[in-house]
């Protein structure tokens, strides 16, 4: 995968297991270098808290005892689990959301030429959404590019916190022409600030700019939605409670994942059940998915079955 960070060529993931001996949960992460993190750190995160798991450590205690990121959000998932095997109960059961939805995947355009996005594009031209994954100048000409090569699907892009705010008003014309849907993170967070005073007729979703349930309070005036993805708030628990929250302030969510396997995607399908947009092409990034795992039918996300995460049997 090809971002204007640099282009990643393997997905480094890290599973964090837990077993009573009778039942066994699995959680599964991606470090995420943006917030200093690597595989080591995740590993040694997880690896600090097995006395405190053997000590009675759950899922609601472990919100107090770890920060978020990947690491928390790896046991968070594997507490997830064990407790649904434990209670011959699907998580989605408790979770409150009942049966799981096939839902809808954003499919993601790496960063590239506007000549070899398009030619991405036109080779998956039968998706009806598509997330162009951007960086900068030449950003305009690579969404035009785009377009004309799929003029009949829908489009969101990800400025991955790299325009100015000059150009943010430079490019708003052209992206409402080619009908952008979401603009994520057109300004380095820090920078957040100065989209209260740009005027814009496309909806600015949240991704570096909310990492925790309390960022939610920065979003007022900035931003009309927030990307929610598990390794970033550190779990389906506080992401849950975040997309709850958001929805009920009216903000929109958009759940988002790494480039990693089908485990790691099937605890963010609860959160894509409340989420307008969903960004979880993950798996289809992957030269090899793991078995079993997911089911992809184009861009159509098909819940797992009794033999993967979450379920009862």
């Amino acid at each position: 995968m090809t971002t204007a960070l640099g282009v990643k060529v393997t997905a480094d993931t890290v599973i964090a297991e837990v077993s009573d001996g009778d039942s066994r949960g699995r959680g599964e992460c991606v470090p995420l270098q943006r917030y200093g993190e690597s595989v080591d750190s995740v590993v040694a995160a997880i690896e600090a808290m097995k006395d405190a798991v053997v000590s009675g450590l759950n899922r609601e205690t472990l919100q107090r005892a770890m920060p978020p990121g990947a690491a928390r959000n790896a046991l968070d998932c594997a507490f997830w689990d064990i407790d649904a095997k434990r209670a011959f109960e699907n998580a989605s059961d408790q979770a409150g959301l009942g049966v799981i939805k096939p839902v809808m995947t954003a499919f993601t355009l790496a960063f590239d030429t506007p000549e070899n996005m398009a030619a991405q594009a036109e080779a998956n031209r039968a998706r009806p959404l598509f997330k162009l994954m951007l960086g900068g100048d030449g950003d305009i000409e690579r969404v035009l590019a785009v377009r004309a090569a799929v003029p009949a699907s829908r489009l969101i892009v990800d400025a991955n916190e790299s325009w100015s705010e000059t150009q943010v008003r430079d490019f708003m014309p052209t992206l409402v022409d080619c009908r952008i849907e979401l603009i994520e993170q057109p300004l380095p967070a820090e920078a957040d600030d100065a989209l209260a005073r740009l005027e814009h007729r496309i909806p600015f979703c949240a991704d570096e700019s909310c990492r925790a349930f309390a960022d939610l309070d920065r979003l007022a005036g900035r931003y009309e939605v927030v990307n929610i993805s598990l390794d970033k708030v550190g779990g389906l628990t506080e992401a849950l409670a975040m997309a709850a929250e958001a929805k009920r302030r009216g903000i929109g969510v958009m759940v988002g994942g790494r480039v990693g396997t089908s485990l790691g995607i099937a605890p963010a399908l609860l959160v894509a059940q409340q989420a307008a947009f969903v960004d979880l092409d993950g798996p289809l990034q992957l030269a090899a998915d793991r078995f079993p795992g997911l089911l992809y039918n184009g861009s159509t996300i098909h819940p797992p079955d009794g033999k993967f995460w979450g379920q009862a049997t």
